[in-house]
């Protein structure tokens, strides 16, 4: 049996055990995608990743979660990108590019004043779809009633990288009510059934924020529920601009929370600015060293 550390980050937190934890495998060029994916099943983070060489960028990241692998996860690269940085692996650089699945895109890295490591990542343009099916099973489906919904915007599929279905919710108290039946997500999305679901509302605990979210992961990924969502905040942005502020020629700084309903708040900060007629999208965070896992494979 061959042991394998697996290091424990949390991403959109400074406080270990806080945000969304994300596991980090130094070693991943060694491991097949078979182990790779035994891994991120006995580790049952929703997401770990694994850097290896790149041809096209500075090196590449492939993510798993514990039921198959994704194109992109924006927690689990902050986390990876993270861990490169504090073990010196990065050399003292703080402009790189990542491949992943989703394309190629670039990092930079900001230290601030009182030392906190702030990483910048561009995500996929964003991606809409309608959603046709039926609200009422929609909303049952996440302990709702459709009167919850905000009937003034669209139910959407988004996707900077990762596919998800936008909710517009109400208001704020709404959140603590949602009960997800995740086995149900595949028939009521029939358009997508592979998609997470998330709802998000303007209401916030944190004055400071503009948005407040939960997210619903999709049943073949092994997992209920994703404390503080990179990708779905990236394209939530993307939605803020295009359908709330009617695409602005301003580019747009927004402060999106998640997690506090399972105690794990965080922030990601996302950058939209205007592109032809799409947007660029960047989110933004801070991870933090949590632990090592290690764990046996037994293949």
């Amino acid at each position: 049996m061959k042991s394998i550390t697996v290091y424990h980050y949390d991403a959109f937190s400074k406080e270990p055990n806080k945000g969304n934890p994300a596991g980090v495998v130094l070693n991943g060029a060694e491991l097949s995608e078979a182990e790779m994916q035994e891994i991120a099943f006995k580790v049952g983070f929703n997401e770990t990743a694994f850097p290896i060489k790149s041809d096209v960028a500075d090196f590449r990241i492939r993510f798993f979660t514990p039921g198959h692998e994704m194109n992109l996860c924006g927690h689990a690269t902050m986390a990876t990108v993270y861990a490169l940085k504090s073990k010196g692996i990065l050399e003292g650089k703080i402009e790189l590019t990542i491949e992943t699945n989703a394309g190629i895109l670039p990092i930079k890295i900001n230290e601030t004043i009182d030392g906190e490591t702030l990483i910048t990542m561009e995500q996929a343009p964003p991606q809409f779809k309608e959603f046709k099916g039926s609200k009422e099973d929609l909303a049952k489906s996440i302990g709702l009633n459709e009167s919850d919904f905000n009937a003034d915007l669209p139910i959407l599929y988004g996707s900077t990288g990762t596919w998800t279905l936008l909710i517009p919710i109400k208001q704020l108290d709404a959140f603590k009510k949602m009960e997800p039946n995740n086995k149900q997500f595949p028939e009521v999305l029939n358009e997508m059934p592979k998609s997470s679901v998330h709802p998000f509302c303007f209401e916030t605990y944190d004055s400071k924020a503009d948005m407040h979210a939960r997210h619903f992961s999709s049943p073949y990924s092994g997992t209920i529920e994703d404390a503080v969502t990179g990708t779905a905040s990236g394209v939530m942005g993307a939605f803020y601009a295009k359908y709330i502020k009617n695409n602005p020629i301003e580019p747009l700084k927004l402060i999106v929370e998640q997690g506090h309903e399972i105690e794990k708040n965080g922030r990601v900060v996302v950058h939209v600015s205007k592109n032809n007629e799409s947007f660029d999208v960047q989110i933004t965070g801070s991870a933090v060293y949590v632990k090592d896992i290690q764990v046996l494979l037994e293949s």
